[in-house]
């Protein structure tokens, strides 16, 4: 199937690794010219060289950190700047501290508010004046099943993470007039740095991997979701496809919900 995107501009957060690096290059494997950014330039740099070895894509490494206002700025300033008018924006950051709520200080809310909600605010509103003079556009949110069922130990994750989400479904019914979808994708348990730095802790890497391994086996998949996957249903919500799909918050999560709805 061909999705309609080549060519089309896109903007991943978070994309050195993870789900953040599956979607760029999902995307690029579809033609799209993408920008990525993340925190860590080393990795940054890594990654871009590697997306276009294996997608031979235009990929635009931006480094910064997407909690900073500046730096939000000066990405999107970065990203137009060389590749042009942003049609598909993916918000996606790594996630804040793990804790209960009497573990945390004030300071561990206004990160997170910074790094989830806020970030992602900025950048919506970065993007989406083009969008609708050019009446096209895909507004992505990485977010978790969170939203559906709290995670326990991660209260940041799961009132931020709902916050965003409430964001983007109001926002598509706002928009879509406007030839703009927009739509949050729920990971579950996914093979990713972020899951082996909740769960790994201190283990040597052969227990971590035993860890990941057993932690698959008891979701009704009988693994974890690998990123890849993710990265394509990404694409998908930004192809010509899914012009009628907005407003939905997706979980891809291998049968880990136990909820109906």
């Amino acid at each position: 199937m061909d999705y309609g995107i080549r060519g089309r501009v896109a903007l991943v957060g978070g994309a050195s690794q993870g789900i953040g690096r599956a979607a760029a290059e999902a995307l690029a494997r579809e033609g799209a010219r993408v920008a990525i950014c993340a925190r860590r330039p080393e990795l940054l740099e890594a990654a871009a060289a590697e997306l276009r070895a294996s997608t031979r894509g235009e990929i635009l490494p931006i480094a910064g950190d997407l909690a900073v206002a500046a730096d939000c700025d000066r990405a999107l300033d970065a990203a137009r700047r060389t590749l042009g008018p942003i049609d598909i924006l993916v918000t996606n950051t790594g996630g804040p501290r793990p804790g209960r709520f009497v573990d945390l200080k004030e300071a561990d809310w206004d990160q997170a508010y910074a790094l989830l909600l806020k970030s992602a605010l900025r950048l919506i509103q970065g993007v989406l004046p083009s969008m609708r003079e050019r009446r096209w556009g895909r507004i992505i949110g990485v977010t978790s099943v969170s939203v559906k069922e709290p995670i326990g130990n991660l209260i940041l994750s799961n009132v931020f993470r709902a916050g965003v989400t409430s964001l983007f479904k109001t926002l598509s019914g706002d928009v879509a007039k406007d030839g703009i979808t927009v739509n949050t994708v729920l990971p579950g348990l996914t093979d990713t740095e972020r899951l082996r730095e909740l769960y790994g802790g201190r283990a040597s890497e052969t227990d971590v991997a035993a860890a990941m391994a057993k932690m698959g086996a008891g979701l009704p998949l009988g693994r974890l979701t690998r990123a890849g996957e993710l990265g394509d249903v990404i694409a998908f919500l930004a192809s010509d496809a899914a012009s009628a799909i907005t407003g939905t918050a997706l979980a891809v999560e291998g049968g880990q919900l136990k909820g109906v709805l």
